[in-house]
């Protein structure tokens, strides 16, 4: 299994659980032959994404890292 963790800290507890409440549909759909858990501690949140190969876990980071930037632009703009 190949395995990628990432933490984010931001100003707020607040602009996490924005972050998380904007990746949920994403997390539901499911990307096929990965896992990805989200969790969150105060100000920080983890992700960590699990696939069976290589290509996939680069796809994965890939498109979450671009809805985690995605959503943080659309809070700015708000």
């Amino acid at each position: 299994m190949k395995c990628a963790n990432f933490t984010f800290n931001f100003d707020s507890e607040d602009e996490v659980k924005i972050i998380i409440k904007s990746l949920i549909p994403e997390i539901k759909h499911k990307i096929p032959k990965t896992n990805v858990e989200v969790t969150y501690s105060g100000k920080t949140l983890f992700l960590k994404i699990e696939t069976s190969n290589i290509s996939s876990l680069r796809a994965a980071c890939n498109s979450y890292l671009r809805w985690i930037n995605t959503a943080l632009n659309v809070k700015k703009t708000i």
